[in-house]
């Protein structure tokens, strides 16, 4: 499967990018989109959108890390890795 991406006017083009897939993914993306009663573009970009939202979180809070480590507001590693555990669980 070969998918051609484009963007809405106005913004820099990715039109002469292709992704390419193996056949197992082709597979399963397939299989995926009959079973949703959905297309595989609307699939693709449906999951390129939680991709997205996921990284924008991730580099915000990154960032909030960082700013309250210059800040001195740093945890012990036990409360970090009780947090971690506590996400993982949920």
């Amino acid at each position: 499967m070969r998918v051609r991406l484009t963007c809405a006017r106005g913004l820099p083009t990715l039109a002469g990018v292709d992704v390419h897939f193996s056949p197992e993914k082709e597979a399963r993306l397939q299989q995926l989109a009959i079973r949703t009663g959905k297309d595989a573009a609307q699939m693709i970009e449906e999951a390129v959108d939680r991709m997205l939202e996921y990284d924008a979180q991730l580099i915000e809070a990154v960032e909030e890390g960082r700013a309250a480590a210059r800040r001195g507001e740093l945890r012990e590693h036990d409360e970090v890795v009780e947090r971690i555990e506590k996400i993982l669980r949920a």
